[in-house]
């Protein structure tokens, strides 16, 4: 287990005014669990997702978007 704070990324998708998600892709290939938060309030709540659900998430995104 690390105790280092995961590097967040913007979504290259978030160019919509602000209502952005950010992910750590490094954790996930360390750990194999992906991490997801609201770029607006980065000391939130974070959300930690199965590759699997997270490419779930963008393929909806990716639909409606």
């Amino acid at each position: 287990m690390t105790t280092d704070s995961p590097r967040w990324i913007t979504s290259s998708y978030s160019n919509n005014g602000g209502a952005c998600i950010e992910w750590a892709p490094e954790h996930a290939r360390r750990v194999g669990e992906v991490l997801v938060r609201d770029s607006k309030n980065p000391g939130g709540p974070v959300l930690t997702l199965t590759p699997q659900a997270f490419a779930g998430l963008v393929q909806f995104a990716k639909e409606r978007g």
